[in-house]
């Protein structure tokens, strides 16, 4: 099967200028490298801590953020190549909700003209046809008639949230960039938002690029997953793969801190030394040995190679 998306050297680098010419004195790497690919109707999970580069990574891949060299194939074109307008056209099929639903919609538009704006950006409805596209998208994510006349302070985040993903889907996109969509809702509210994507993603054929740093969520909707540390790939594989059989240190020390429900069972947690270091201390070795509990002597002097452990996983660690 060829790949929906496909994401081949990706880099980000923001450049620091100082003195007098405004000349570049440091470079950030934000995304090192970054190669993966996803099939159409599957889930794609990134995980990491805050600052490991998976929202640049989304951003980079709608161009909200212009990627600094890399290939970013969408439905067999390169977005990278493309000018402006061309790139416009092309975001029908590409959507993003964001973490904060409140802050990404317009509080003076009322549900109806938020809902209603990407159909009429694309020009693909009017009067009677885009009226009849917002009652369907609003029902489809579980909003009333009655909501379509009110502004979004007037919901609950859920509530937004939804809002937000009706907005995603209307122009019924190919895929979807989900970029910590439930991290700023209560629990229980998570678990609908959750079940809601799951079955839009059933009823209308979506792909999904769902970024979180919560694993639970992570191994209730993705079929894969991109473990990601200061910019690189440290571990990826089939989600369950990933869960059950974690063999980089870092995705070990990451599921080792999801807490357990049961006060009776205790965990052998593997501690990790010290604190995230940012992207403009990263090491010339691997990024993660700075923190790493079996870290060698050349892992501070040398970057590891991507090792195929075979099913489609994969580590980047000299253990291996």
């Amino acid at each position: 099967m060829k790949p929906l998306l496909e994401v081949k050297n990706l880099n980000k680098i923001y450049s620091a200028s100082g003195g007098i010419f405004k000349k570049t004195v440091s470079e950030l790497r934000a995304v090192e490298d970054l190669s993966f690919s996803l099939n159409e109707r599957d889930t794609l999970a990134i995980v990491g801590e805050s600052g490991c580069g998976k929202s640049t990574t989304a951003k980079c891949i709608i161009r909200l953020t212009e990627p600094t060299s890399g290939e970013v194939i969408f439905d067999g074109v390169d977005l990278t190549k493309l000018p402006g307008e061309e790139m416009r056209l092309k975001r029908r099929n590409i959507q993003m909700i964001y973490q904060d639903p409140y802050s990404s919609l317009n509080p003076r538009m009322k549900v109806k003209e938020l809902l209603a704006e990407p159909l009429r950006a694309h020009k693909l409805a009017k009067g009677k046809e885009l009226l009849i596209a917002v009652r369907e998208i609003a029902a489809m994510v579980g909003l009333s008639e009655e909501h379509l006349d009110r502004y979004p302070h007037q919901f609950s985040g859920g509530q937004r949230q939804r809002i937000s993903i009706g907005r995603a889907l209307i122009s019924r996109p190919k895929l979807l960039l989900a970029d910590e969509p439930v991290s700023a809702l209560d629990v229980s509210i998570q678990a609908q938002i959750l079940n809601l994507l799951s079955e839009l993603q059933q009823t209308l054929g979506l792909t999904m690029l769902f970024i979180s740093h919560d694993l639970n969520v992570v191994r209730h909707i993705s079929k894969y997953i991109l473990v990601m540390y200061l910019g690189r790939i440290m571990e990826s594989g089939p989600t369950e793969v990933v869960f059950t059989k974690p063999m980089h240190p870092y995705t070990k020390a990451l599921l080792d801190s999801v807490p357990v429900i049961d006060p009776n069972i205790k965990k052998d947690r593997r501690l990790l030394k010290g604190d995230v270091l940012s992207i403009a201390e990263k090491p010339d070795g691997c990024p993660f040995a700075a923190r790493c509990i079996n870290v060698l002597d050349k892992c501070k002097a040398e970057l590891p190679l991507k090792t195929d452990l075979g099913n489609g996983h994969t580590t980047s660690c000299f253990l291996f």
